[in-house]
């Protein structure tokens, strides 16, 4: 809850910009007697933890549980919070607040999700990682300095957050997550997970983790490979049946499928294709080979020795989309992620199946007025990159809707192939009403996403 101190201040910011009556002068007392306020909490707050630091040392950061520092004042968690209160609302940041999140993989990317969780206000953090922070660590490490090299990930994790939200629970493992360790590093001491983040780069323990969670009913969101990824206009979110141009997903896909897994795992991915010109995974040089034993080169059995070609800025940008999802998923945050974005091939694809289709029902006038530009923002904006008729997202073409109307923005609704063929047959050929055709929802489906066309037209 917003304490009464905090509401007095916005109901009378709310006022100020309402009325606009008051002076300039006023404006500016109030202002700065909220920030003196502000000011000596926190002097005050720092004083006390001077003085506790002096009474007793601070405990030793180790595996486990450690107990956060509760003592932190309520109303200085609202107002450093008070960005994502202002946007998530109050309800929403209430239900942050309350989150369980276990994350796997303390490295480029689930440093970042555990220090924009942390920021954002959730309370109860699990971080599990084996390894140490090292030098080259530090071009994609959320929180690392040249200190932390040599440390535990996730002691160094632990001891970063502290310093930026100290009212949270943090409890960390310096362990291998693995299939006999499952039980007791997701689910150990009664942590009830309300998220699992999966952020593992070797292939058989991730396959593992999704697994396990996808069993338990544990909500899971998984990063696909951020290495030799460059182009953040490729960042996806999708289920782990729609990804693309990513193989590590893809090599997951094949493996979820034999267990009987086809979906319902979110993942973050990156559909840049592959070129020539672009970073590889780098190759082990001939001479380890002619030594053998190249496994011994690994920091643990069966996994990877090769190194992997990272651009610092990229774990970063995949890490911040997990906490986006999470936060938007748990406050009840509408988002609707677009799948398979980087579809530019699809958009011209759209506008000749168009033309193709005018041909096909004998329009003399043959000649297209809807841009590339407008399939990809009707593809992607309008009708959130599928079919209203099926939900489908693949095989896609655009169709005139109703056809006593010309062709516009307006009047033409993204389909499958087959629903295409379906509909010049007894819509646009055969002359039967779209009531007729089409189901109730679907009606209204449609008649909704032409409506947000004519909305976002506006603004255009």
């Amino acid at each position: 809850m917003i304490t009464q101190k905090r509401r007095s201040t916005l109901k009378f910011d709310r006022s100020v910009c309402l009325s606009g009556k008051m002076s300039s002068r006023q404006v500016l007392l109030s202002v700065l007697a909220t920030a003196a306020v502000t000011a000596t909490l926190v002097e005050v707050y720092h004083a006390y933890r001077k003085h506790t630091k002096q009474e007793k040392p601070s405990p030793t950061i180790t595996t486990g549980t450690i107990s956060a520092q509760n003592q932190y004042p309520e109303e200085l968690i609202q107002e450093q919070l008070a960005r994502n209160y202002a946007f998530l609302t109050e309800e929403g940041m209430r239900k942050v607040r309350k989150q369980r999140i276990v994350i796997v993989g303390a490295g480029g990317v689930g440093s970042w999700v555990a220090t924009m969780l942390a920021r954002s206000g959730v309370e109860k953090l699990r971080i599990i990682d084996f390894d140490q922070v090292s030098l080259s660590s530090l071009n994609r490490h959320s929180v690392a300095t040249l200190k932390d090299v040599g440390i535990s990930k996730v002691e160094c994790l632990k001891t970063h957050l502290l310093e930026i939200v100290p009212w949270i629970d943090i409890e960390v493992y310096k362990k291998l997550w693995n299939l006999e360790s499952a039980d007791e590093l997701i689910l150990g001491n009664s942590f009830e997970p309300t998220f699992v983040v999966d952020c593992i780069d070797n292939l058989d323990t991730k396959c593992d983790l999704l697994t396990f969670c996808y069993q338990k009913n544990i909500p899971v969101v998984s990063s696909g490979g951020a290495a030799t990824k460059s182009d953040p206009t490729r960042i996806n979110l999708a289920d782990i049946s729609k990804t693309e141009e990513d193989p590590l997903t893809k090599k997951i896909r094949v493996i979820l499928k034999k267990r009987g897994i086809l979906e319902g795992i979110p993942v973050v991915f990156s559909a840049e294709k592959p070129d020539p010109r672009k970073a590889k995974l780098l190759p082990l040089p001939d001479e380890e080979f002619e030594k053998g034993q190249v496994d011994q080169l690994s920091a643990l059995k069966d996994f990877r020795v090769r190194i992997l070609p990272v651009l610092g800025t990229m774990p970063g940008m995949f890490g911040l989309a997990i906490a986006t999802y999470i936060l938007t998923t748990v406050s009840g945050y509408p988002m609707e992620p677009i799948e398979g974005k980087n579809r530019y091939k699809v958009y011209d694809d759209l506008i000749k199946s168009l033309g193709a289709q005018q041909y096909r029902i004998g329009e003399e006038d043959q000649r297209i007025r809807i841009s590339t530009q407008d399939a990809s923002y009707l593809l992607e904006e309008v009708f959130r990159g599928k079919s209203p008729i099926s939900n489908h997202s693949s095989r896609l073409t655009l169709s005139r809707w109703d056809p006593s109307k010309e062709i516009s923005l307006q009047n033409v609704v993204i389909m499958t192939k087959e629903e295409q063929r379906v509909h010049e047959k007894r819509v646009l050929l055969g002359g039967e009403s779209i009531e007729n055709v089409y189901s109730k929802p679907v009606l209204d489906l449609v008649k909704q996403r032409l409506e947000d066309e004519a909305y976002y037209s506006q603004f255009r």
